[in-house]
């Protein structure tokens, strides 16, 4: 655990909690960022009495800290009061007895080496384009500045320069940073809406275009395209069929002509080919694996008889004829 040289604590000057580090040249400038990370770590720990299943979840997972697991579950809450933004506890350089020309190279490589616990990092969203918010909520606010100066303007002046920014700031308005999180659930409601309606739109154009006169247009241009499948009911249909039938009536199809409908021939009428319009009669002969009819009329009244194929050593399966009397051609 890093302990802090001064931890200073001005609520109505704007600043809960910040601790101070006061370098004077005694420590070199990976050292301090060194510091930085152990400040950065010390707040993504969590209390002796957390949840067990919240450690073995941070335990199992490294990231899971910071998706799941609430600053106000963690153990910096336990010691230091809100920080009313974003991120976790600032921390703040003060470089004492040394030149400018130091001082700027020891933030340069601040800058560099300690980055990834000061910077803020992207979100992980489906819209990497859409989303320019970043995560600044497990980043740790650094400021630095020389003793020098707060001794000839104080603290309250514009001596106090944050990494990743340029110039010097006051101290309120150099911890100051907006809401990013909360653009960010605003840019990804965005994306996800256009997305939507960008899907709908090619759900739309790929939709399936019924024959002419089978469905119902949708448009006054005559367009036959079904917003459903409920809009052809009665037209465009596919009736499951049993596995274990699939096969039989697969070769059926292959070799016998539709049962009960017309079929047109050469000439293009019905009848003309070489099948006639069938009528399911009563009688029923096995020839080559198919049901073919005798070409007898039937009365119309009483169901039928259908035997099935390749001989009659099976019982007859019985098939309910409509009302009315037909005739064979």
């Amino acid at each position: 655990m890093q302990r802090a040289d001064l931890v200073v604590r001005a609520p109505e000057a704007g600043v809960p909690v910040m601790l101070l580090e006061i370098d004077r040249r005694s420590e070199d400038a990976h050292d301090l960022v060194q510091k930085l990370r152990r400040y950065w770590e010390w707040g993504r720990l969590l209390p002796k009495d957390a949840d067990k299943r919240t450690v073995d979840l941070v335990r199992s997972q490294p990231d899971a800290i910071d998706q799941l697991v609430d600053h106000e579950q963690r153990l910096w809450r336990r010691v230091y009061p809100p920080t009313r933004r974003e991120g976790l506890v600032p921390v703040a350089f003060v470089f004492a007895d040394t030149t400018e020309a130091k001082a700027a190279n020891t933030v340069a490589v601040l800058e560099g080496a300690g980055r990834r616990y000061w910077a803020p990092r992207r979100y992980d969203t489906l819209y990497p384009k859409a989303v320019t918010a970043r995560d600044y909520r497990q980043t740790v606010p650094v400021v630095v500045t020389t003793l020098e100066q707060l001794t000839e303007h104080g603290a309250g002046a514009a001596v106090w320069r944050r990494l990743g920014r340029t110039g010097e700031q006051t101290l309120t308005a150099a911890l100051e940073q907006p809401r990013r999180h909360t653009l960010y659930l605003t840019q990804e409601a965005r994306a996800d809406a256009a997305d939507q309606q960008r899907r709908a739109a090619q759900r739309e154009a790929e939709r399936p275009v019924c024959g002419a006169g089978r469905c119902s247009p949708t448009s006054a241009g005559g367009d036959h395209r079904a917003p459903d499948r409920r809009a052809c009911r009665g037209q465009v249909r596919v009736r499951p069929v049993p596995r274990r039938r699939r096969r039989l009536r697969g070769s059926r199809r292959r070799s016998c002509p539709p049962r009960g409908r017309r079929t047109a021939g050469a000439g293009g009428r019905p009848g003309d080919g070489p099948w006639p319009r069938l009528v399911p009669p009563a009688d029923l002969t096995a020839q080559d694996g198919c049901a073919v009819s005798v070409a007898r009329p039937h009365s119309g009244t009483g169901p039928e008889v259908i035997a099935p194929p390749g001989g009659t050593d099976r019982p007859a399966r019985r098939r309910r004829q409509p009302a009315g009397p037909t005739q064979a051609v």
